[in-house]
């Protein structure tokens, strides 16, 4: 595994921490030193186009997802841009750390002591699309209560995919009339 430096969402936003990532062949990965990493995956009866739309729209997220609240993003779907959005009563703020469209988006930084880096992936199959989630989390609230973090975090991105599942089919079959 080769490690790289990338500036993460706190040194964009003005702190002067970095964020050290992983680095994969070139592709940044989630923190797999993290206390709480989750991997989930779903089937989608959709196009990867659909799929990409629905989940790069960061802005139209409150939209399909009922615990996501509101959402500004700073300029377009690229590395660098950043999007400040609010969850479960949460404010977040994510910099988008690559972006290989149609196929993978990558965003992260800090959230209330919470260090979190979330890849997601695309892979076309013959019925559509598999949607991959991983996503670390790491800091001092994770250290504190790793299970009830994992319990957590496993809930939200499972939420996440099926809202997803359920937007991109609807809009698919729409399309298809």
């Amino acid at each position: 595994m080769k490690k790289m430096m990338i500036n993460g969402a706190a040194s964009i936003t003005g702190s002067e921490n970095t964020e050290e990532l992983f680095v994969l062949e070139g592709t940044v990965d989630v923190d797999r030193n993290a206390q709480v990493i989750v991997d989930l995956s779903i089937e989608i009866e959709a196009s990867r186009e659909i799929v990409w739309q629905i989940q790069t729209g960061v802005e139209q997220w409150p939209t399909w997802q009922k615990d996501i609240t509101q959402v500004r993003l700073s300029g377009p779907i690229a590395i660098g841009s950043t999007f400040w959005w609010e969850t479960h009563g949460l404010q977040i703020v994510s910099t988008i750390l690559e972006v290989d469209p149609m196929k993978r988006i990558v965003w992260g930084g800090p959230a209330h002591g919470i260090e979190g880096v979330h890849v997601w992936s695309i892979t076309p199959t013959p019925k559509g699309v598999i949607v991959n989630t991983t996503e670390s989390w790491d800091g001092p609230p994770v250290a504190a209560d790793p299970d009830g973090m994992s319990a957590a975090l496993t809930a939200s991105l499972n939420a996440w995919l099926a809202a997803l599942k359920s937007t991109a089919e609807s809009l698919q079959l729409t399309l298809a009339e």
